[in-house]
């Protein structure tokens, strides 16, 4: 995973698809997504931790905007 749209894929593949109108509460949603994912031992804890990476990036390059 490497990006953004990686980790829509992965959340995709797990039937979840995101999008309330706001980019940011887009982002935030999607952490916990993944949180549950993991949580629920769907996914790895290599992907977990990539895609907190690759979210808390985005987040920050929004608050940075």
């Amino acid at each position: 995973m490497k990006n953004m749209y990686d980790v829509q894929q992965l959340l995709k593949k797990y039937g979840i698809f995101v999008y309330l109108g706001d980019r940011m509460a887009d982002l935030e949603m999607m952490q916990e997504e993944v949180r549950e994912l993991y949580q629920s031992g769907l996914i790895t804890p290599n992907e977990f931790q990539t895609s907190m990476l690759i979210l808390r990036s985005e987040l920050s390059k929004e608050n940075n905007k």
